[in-house]
Order: C-alpha cells, then structure tokens, then sequence
C-alpha cells in the first residue's frame, strides 16, 4: 500500500538551486505518494515565484524562522494533513532527489522512527571540509553522550521521519542549527534512530550559513544547546 510521504524543502535565497531540486523530485517514479512542500522562508530573491512556477505547494512564511522554523512548519503541515512520512530535503541541492528511494527502503527494512542520510559511511560523494568533518566528528560524540545514539552524520539535514517522530518534531524542535539537539530530543522520547548511507553533492549555488569565522561559534552554541536539551525533563 502506497504511503503519504510529506517532501519538505526549506529555502531561503535558493532560486538558483530550486529549479533543479524540483525537477528532480519530479523525475521520481516511486510506488510511496510524494508531495513536495517548499517553504519559502521570506527569501529576499526569486525563491517564491521560482516555487510557485512547478506544480508544488509553497508555504511563503511572512517573517524569517530560520532552518528550525521553517522545517517545523512542514512537520506541522504533515501532521494536519495526515502524511504517514516526512522527508526533509534540502533546498540547495546537496541532497539528490534520487538519494530519497534509499531512506524509504531503510525504513521499511528497519521500521525506525528517524531515518538520516549520511555520506560519511561509504564516504562517497561530497564529504564537506576538512574543519567541518572535525565539527561533525566532535557531535558524533557529544550525541553518543547526550543521547546514546551514535550518528556519524548528525548535522545531515537530510532526514525521514514517521508519524511518531512528526508529533514529536511539531511539539519540540530547536530554532537554529537543529540536527545534532534534534537528536538528543528523539532519543528521550524512545524514538529509534537509523543511518543510512547516501551519496550527496556540493550545493549547487550561494553559500552556507555556517562559514569559516562562525564554525566555532556555531559549535558553542550547539554544545549549550545540546547540554540544556540533555538535561531538561521531558
């Protein structure tokens, strides 16, 4: 039986990158009931028109919510409307439209709530920075410390998650820099967590909001952010 699956695509300054990540999706021939759902975070560019011009929904947030925010609004939409998936796919193009198929499959094999995306188990593909892989190296630990989880890819933004896992987003969801405090937040509810190997790509256009002089604040503040995240009763 075909299952609802939720695509959702956080954007923000990404009408370079959009075109192809939309084509993509639509190039998908899967036997689940995909429906994109681009949320267009107050993009100062084309984003909006760029969306609007593909057969999509398009949820244009007023003011900016940043990555939490606005992928919190997609959960929020998946469980309104009844999805029984949701996979969040980012709107830069890192995350190849025909990478979804083996999240699918993961989660069909392994039932898990939370099924991430990662390119550091087969080490194919794009494998980011040599500073950023130390960033990522240094949550695998705090998550395994936090949470008991060990995800090598914490900070992937490529992620399914099911009905459980939507309720437990659309209650509680970090603001910014989500994906390593999410994890500790799916952990304490009793979620379970899987890794699945992906191949991902350079993003296609701009730049990203975690550049050379902000990564070690960026790892700060997510440090607090997990810790506080740790220690406050469910």
């Amino acid at each position: 039986m075909a299952q609802k699956v939720l695509v959702i695509i956080p954007c923000y300054n990404e009408d370079a990158s959009l075109p192809t990540v939309l084509a993509g999706l639509q190039a998908l021939r899967l036997d689940d009931d995909l429906k994109p759902l681009v949320i267009n975070d107050c993009s100062k560019d084309n984003t909006r028109e760029v969306a609007e011009s593909f057969n999509v929904t398009v949820l244009n947030l007023p003011i900016n919510l940043g990555i939490g925010g606005a992928v919190q609004t997609g959960f929020k939409y998946a469980l309104r409307y009844g999805f029984d998936l949701a996979i969040q796919l980012d709107g830069d193009g890192q995350h190849p439209p025909d990478e979804i198929e083996k999240l699918l499959i993961a989660r069909s094999q392994t039932q898990a709530n939370i099924i991430i995306g990662s390119r550091f188990i087969d080490r194919k593909g794009f494998q980011s920075s040599f500073l950023r892989r130390i960033g990522i190296s240094y949550f695998y630990w705090l998550n395994r410390i936090f949470a008991g989880v060990p995800v090598y890819d914490s900070t992937s933004g490529f992620r399914l998650l099911d009905k459980k896992a939507i309720e437990c987003a659309v209650r509680s969801y970090p603001d910014d820099y989500p994906e390593p405090e999410s994890l500790i937040i799916f952990a304490k509810a009793g979620l379970k967590i899987k890794e699945v190997p992906v191949v991902m790509s350079h993003r296609l256009n701009g730049r990203s909001s975690i550049r050379r002089g902000s990564s070690l604040y960026y790892m700060i503040k997510v440090t607090i952010a997990m810790f506080f995240t740790f220690i406050r009763k469910s």
